[in-house]
């Protein structure tokens, strides 16, 4: 390597630093901002456009949200639709992924037609809606799942990385006496366990922040509303444009500004907890399924 490669592959690593340091803060300084806006005061708000660390803390803005007498049994509803929406999705996901990966299957290519055509068109709103209807979904926690249980995106990374996977495990397999159900239980499920991951925490990021399906299929069964209904309402409610009568009436209305930010942060970090634990995933699980089509 000569001294000019090497000067030159330097300064190409001080302008990724920068690049990355850059990219970082523009990721990182808005919710860091969302953050301090949700402690602070109105006048704060109102006198500084911008800054992370407010100059007086004020809890008024979580108090108002968890005042909320439906606040938890939503948090109950968000948790159970997350938890058993991503165990389906990931069912349904699998199961369908893995035949599709399969070049001899009857009817393959006219599945895959149908399947990327939904990735343009859709059927709309009002028709989704009678479809719940005639289902006998509407007001059920099914119909927060069901309606989005696969993702057509997803299935399609899912089953090329399926394709992409060395044909010799499964024909060593058969040679053995292994089915089709043993071969995709004990090997390829195993050894896909970064796309497993990753979109597990896709599809559940989906349902923590799907507030639509609520509003579209649970309208006269509020007991059944997911945490980010609720605090749609409450942030209406804070801005004057809604009455509820399940807030604390004692306690002084807060900043709307500050509540739409403390509503963001609490919507937000229960789901953000899980990023670490599967950071490791994301690249293997989506890179090696998007590599062949």
């Amino acid at each position: 390597m000569t001294r000019n490669d090497t000067t030159a592959s330097r300064i190409f690593d001080v302008f990724n630093v920068i690049f990355l340091i850059c990219f970082a803060a523009a990721t990182v300084v808005p919710f860091v901002w969302i953050i301090g806006s949700s402690f602070a005061t109105q006048a704060e708000i109102a006198a500084r456009p911008f800054f992370l660390i407010p100059r007086t803390f004020q809890l008024e803005s979580y108090k108002y949200i968890f005042s909320s007498k439906t606040l938890p049994r939503a948090l109950w509803v968000s948790v159970w639709t997350t938890v058993v929406g991503t165990v389906v999705s990931m069912v349904l996901t699998l199961t369908f992924a893995y035949p599709l990966s399969k070049k001899n299957l009857a009817g393959r290519n006219p599945m895959l037609l149908m399947i990327t055509f939904t990735m343009v068109f859709s059927g709309g709103m009002i028709p989704g809606y009678l479809n719940v209807r005639n289902l006998g979904l509407l007001n059920t926690y099914w119909s927060l799942i069901i309606p989005g249980a696969i993702g057509t995106w997803n299935l399609i990374v899912v089953k090329n990385f399926f394709q992409a996977l060395p044909v010799e495990l499964e024909e060593s397999a058969r040679i053995d006496g292994a089915s089709d159900m043993t071969i995709f239980l004990k090997i390829v499920i195993p050894i896909s366990a970064a796309v497993i991951a990753t979109f597990s925490l896709f599809y559940a990021v989906g349902y923590w922040g799907a507030f639509r399906s609520a509003l579209l299929y649970i309208p006269s069964k509020p007991d059944r509303w997911p945490v980010q209904l609720i605090l749609r309402n409450i942030v209406m409610l804070s801005a004057g444009r809604l009455d509820d009568a399940n807030f604390d009436p004692g306690l002084v209305l807060p900043p709307p500004e500050s509540v739409k930010n403390a509503v963001i942060v609490f919507a937000t970090v229960p789901i953000l907890v899980f990023y670490p634990f599967l950071q490791r995933h994301f690249t293997k699980g989506v890179m090696i399924g998007a590599i062949k089509g």
